[in-house]
């Protein structure tokens, strides 16, 4: 592990995300105002933070297929992603984790056809998203 990369992990849980991707920025939005305890930090994928922990865990600085979760130095994806955070964000958001139960495969087949379509159902920024100041504590600095 990177001494950079490791740093930043330390005693960490860090979501990186498409900072350009309005559903992306929904999603962070959502992260803010149901993480009172600020338990995850927040990390843009286009920013050098987030370029350097992609590139720490092998994953494409250019083409952004999944929002990236990142605990114990161990990196999820996809829908394993979504399910690590939502069920540390407690009830009622906690039991989203019952279609965990289902196959990997069809919840997998699902995000990716959410995620790679994205842009084109949701809308893209022509810009990074940059944090209300009253939300910095949520982003990882």
């Amino acid at each position: 592990m990177s001494d950079d990369a490791a740093t930043l992990m330390r005693n960490q849980k860090i979501i990186l995300f498409d900072a350009q991707c309005k559903l992306c920025s929904a999603w962070c939005n959502f992260i803010i105002s149901n993480d009172a305890n600020v338990i995850f930090k927040l990390c843009s994928v286009q920013s050098p933070k987030g370029a350097l922990l992609l590139i720490h865990f092998g994953f494409s600085t250019t083409q952004y297929a999944s929002m990236v979760y990142l605990q114990n130095g161990k990196a999820y994806t996809q829908s394993h992603a979504f399910f690590e955070v939502v069920k540390q964000l407690g009830y009622p958001y906690k039991l989203a984790t019952v279609f965990s139960i289902l196959p990997n495969t069809f919840n997998n087949w699902l995000y990716d056809k959410i995620a790679l379509n994205r842009y084109i159902l949701f809308g893209k920024y022509n810009y990074c998203r940059i944090p209300n100041p009253d939300d910095a504590k949520h982003y990882l600095i």
